[in-house]
């Protein structure tokens, strides 16, 4: 009968937190995946990108997108046509939602931005804050930003009708990565657009969490996308696409300018920051008619009439 091998003499410590003889305490390394068509899918190229926290240690990776990726989120949004032609109540009422899951998980995402950004407790506390009451205020809008009619010459009224764009690409930026991202999509879609999103390239784990909060709040499949990557090669395939009707850029301002000139061949709306800074923390700027007016179009309805 073989003999079992003796042992060396030497014993291998507990790990801290488990108890002796319980084995290691095996923590799970979560990959993100792309959010295309309300579902999480694994990116074309099969490559990653490696996310490191401000203070250097390795926090995860994100997926790297390319041109297939956004094809497919585009081809995603447009199927979701029907957010497009549901009421404002309804849409109001999804948002809603969003904002009380993002709340019940406020602390999670307030401990995922400091240890990204390497910003304060507090600080990161107010961005998860400010992004919760944006949502609120897209939602409030949703039903209330409405048109005008006008009294030309000749016996006719003219019906100003706010018409959502359709879809939207988004690229996101740097600072306040939670802010600006939810400032952004949350206005395009209370206004009933589908939206394809690059989250920051610096931060893109805080829009991969935020994912599993559209997945509990009723958010018809389509409707948010958020292909991870880098914005200088994503924005300009986005701009390129005839499926998307405008452009939103607040990426990095060495992309601007290929962006704008790809959008000249299907005459895109593009709406840059013009290499200006954006305070996302400031109502006039992160929220409300600016927005909603980037995210609609007039469509003028004439009414003639007789006597």
């Amino acid at each position: 009968m073989p003999r079992l091998p003796e042992s060396s003499g030497t014993k291998s410590a507990p790990v801290s937190g488990a108890a002796p003889g319980s084995g290691p305490a095996l923590g799970i390394d979560r990959t993100a995946k792309l959010y295309i068509g309300g579902k999480q899918t694994r990116p074309d190229s099969g490559y990653s990108i490696p996310i490191a926290a401000a203070n250097g240690d390795h926090l995860g990776e994100v997926p790297l997108g390319n041109r297939k990726d956004i094809r497919d989120a585009v081809e995603a949004a447009r199927k979701a046509q029907a957010w497009e032609q549901s009421d404002g109540h309804s849409r109001a009422q999804i948002l809603y939602f969003i904002a009380e899951n993002l709340e019940q998980r406020s602390d999670e995402f307030s401990s995922r931005l400091q240890r990204m950004t390497g910003g304060t407790s507090k600080s990161a506390a107010k961005e998860v804050h400010t992004s919760i009451e944006r949502i609120f205020s897209a939602a409030a809008w949703a039903d209330k930003y409405e048109g005008a009619v006008h009294n030309p010459p000749g016996r006719k009224l003219t019906l100003a009708l706010q018409e959502p764009m359709g879809v939207i690409g988004i690229i996101c930026p740097d600072d306040t990565p939670l802010l600006a991202f939810i400032s952004l999509v949350a206005h395009a879609i209370a206004a009933g657009n589908r939206v394809v999103t690059v989250p920051s390239a610096s931060y893109p784990l805080i829009a991969t969490d935020f994912y599993q909060i559209l997945e509990t709040s009723d958010v018809p499949a389509g409707v948010v996308n958020i292909v991870t990557g880098r914005p200088d090669e994503l924005s300009p395939v986005l701009s390129a696409h005839a499926g998307v009707e405008a452009l939103w850029y607040f990426g990095p301002i060495s992309g601007m300018a290929a962006t704008k000139a790809e959008s000249v061949s299907n005459m895109k709306r593009v709406w840059t920051h013009e290499g200006r800074a954006f305070d996302w923390y400031d109502p006039r700027q992160g929220q409300g008619r600016e927005l909603l007016k980037q995210a609609t179009q007039v469509k003028n309805v004439w009414v003639p009439y007789g006597e």
